[in-house]
């Protein structure tokens, strides 16, 4: 009988282990893997004629073999390339490549009104385009078509591409998405209006925090409990903090003269306040039930965290280190922004048609106006006096009056709204849209979109060089 127990326990020590040993021996091939992102540049106009659809796209390796990546954008069109589009992405072995394959389902050309089929080749077509994919890193290329050579005798289609590593933004020119379903960071050029690099990261990557001075970027990986810190002109990451198991920071942000980092742990009701220089974390404080957002006053003192489930908002003051008040409201607060002087602080609640305006110094409401239920999104703009707002379920942007707060304009997005930025240098609005996965930019002296550009799954936050 003893035998039979002993014999049992060592089976199932031997079945609770073999999961652990099968995961430590995949770490090595996922740790050696690295990503591949092909992004199309706009067709030009003698494009209009001409379309075609992919079958597939591979990274072809130095040694020949084909690395399928997974398709985004099948068909290609100029109405659907008019803006810097990803048409292919995948994780590939971290290796030396050669060339891009494409291979063509099928294609057509416009004449006389009517599209005719034109004949594509079983065989896929190479790409000439050598790139070095680093262990745990991302390469971006970009490809531009050439319509005026690719189809032959008029009556077929062998697409011709020019294809180059993608080029860094001057640091001045850098924009960041965080994807929270890609784990990554889609890095942008501001001045192209084009994606430009990936930065991959840890898990579930939300909220982003940005030095200007410093050139330093900062992410909360909600789901290694972790704050990144990002070089902005190599993309790399320089340096990385751990918190508490469970306290999955969610958003960040930085004081006025970049010296203190403040995390919002959602799944701990707590926040953590770092130094930046290096990255270290220095206090730990508890707040209200369900924080999920907060905003810093211009002075860089006091932090106003917004906990949407006790319906509240937690005054901390970054000097002392300590929750210094709180301030009772009648429905959840999501987030909310400072005006240009600080003397109001507008709130957007999770389940409210109101915006409330707080006094941050009385700590009371001062008034309130119906709005919507929905939005959760906004920024202030000081310098035109208009707030912008906008929910994930909307399809444009809406313009309010700070002091009024009745709608003046909108703006057409076309998609949901989670985030805004505003850029005081170029005068553009950032907006995030989550389900169109595209980071859309819009003049704000136009009111409209001005470009698109495709980001990861799941984005969640806009941060810019030159963001007011």
């Amino acid at each position: 009988m003893e035998g039979r127990l002993a014999l049992l326990l060592v089976c199932l020590l031997l079945t609770a282990h073999a999961p652990v040993a099968d995961a430590q021996r995949a770490l090595p091939r996922d740790d050696a893997d690295g990503q591949v992102f092909v992004y199309l540049q706009p067709l030009p106009p003698e494009a209009d004629r001409v379309s075609f659809t992919l079958r597939a796209v591979s990274a072809v390796g130095a040694q020949g073999a084909d690395v399928p990546l997974d398709l985004a954008l099948p068909s290609i069109t100029r109405n659907d390339v008019r803006h810097q589009r990803l048409i292919a992405s995948g994780r590939v072995r971290a290796t030396a490549y050669s060339a891009l394959s494409f291979t063509i389902a099928r294609a057509s050309a416009r004449r006389d009104g009517r599209d005719a089929a034109l004949l594509v080749a079983d065989t896929p077509v190479r790409i000439d385009v050598a790139f070095a994919v680093p262990r745990g890193k991302a390469v971006v290329v970009w490809l531009a078509f050439r319509p005026e050579v690719s189809i032959g005798d008029g009556m077929s289609f062998t697409p011709v591409f020019t294809a180059w590593i993608a080029p860094r933004p001057m640091q001045s020119l850098a924009g960041f998405v965080s994807n929270t379903q890609s784990n990554t960071i889609t890095v942008f050029d501001k001045r192209l209006r084009q994606a430009a690099a990936v930065i991959p990261t840890g898990q579930r990557p939300s909220g982003l925090a940005i030095d200007r001075q410093a050139g330093r970027l900062y992410v909360a990986c909600e789901g290694d409990d972790e704050i990144q810190s990002i070089d902005v002109t190599s993309a790399e990451l320089i340096d990385r903090t751990r918190l508490l198991p469970g306290d999955g920071p969610r958003e960040l942000a930085l004081t006025p003269d970049g010296r203190t980092l403040v995390s919002v742990n959602t799944g701990s009701n707590s926040i953590s306040i770092f130094d930046t220089a290096p990255l270290t974390r220095r206090d730990r404080l508890g707040v209200g039930s369900g924080p999920g957002a907060m905003a810093i006053d211009p002075t860089g003192r006091r932090a106003f965290v917004f906990n949407t489930l006790s319906n509240s908002i937690s005054v901390v003051d970054l000097t002392q280190r300590a929750v210094v008040a709180t301030l009772s409201l009648d429905a959840a607060p999501l987030r909310g922004a400072f005006s240009a002087r600080g003397d109001r602080l507008f709130v957007l609640y999770e389940r409210s048609p109101y915006v409330a305006v707080v006094d941050p110094v009385k700590l009371s409401v001062v008034t309130r106006a119906r709005l919507r239920i929905g939005i959760e999104a906004l920024a202030v703009d000081e310098r035109r006096n208009v707030i912008y707002m906008g929910g994930r379920d909307d399809n444009a942007l809406e313009y309010y009056d700070p002091n009024t707060l009745l709608p003046t304009n909108t703006l057409r997005t076309g998609g949901g709204i989670a985030h805004l930025a505003i850029d005081a240098e170029d005068n553009s609005l950032y907006i995030v849209s989550p389900d169109r996965q595209r980071l859309l930019v819009g003049s704000l002296a136009e009111r409209k979109v001005i470009a698109e550009i495709d980001v990861g799954k799941g984005p969640y936050w806009v941060a810019v060089m030159g963001e007011r």
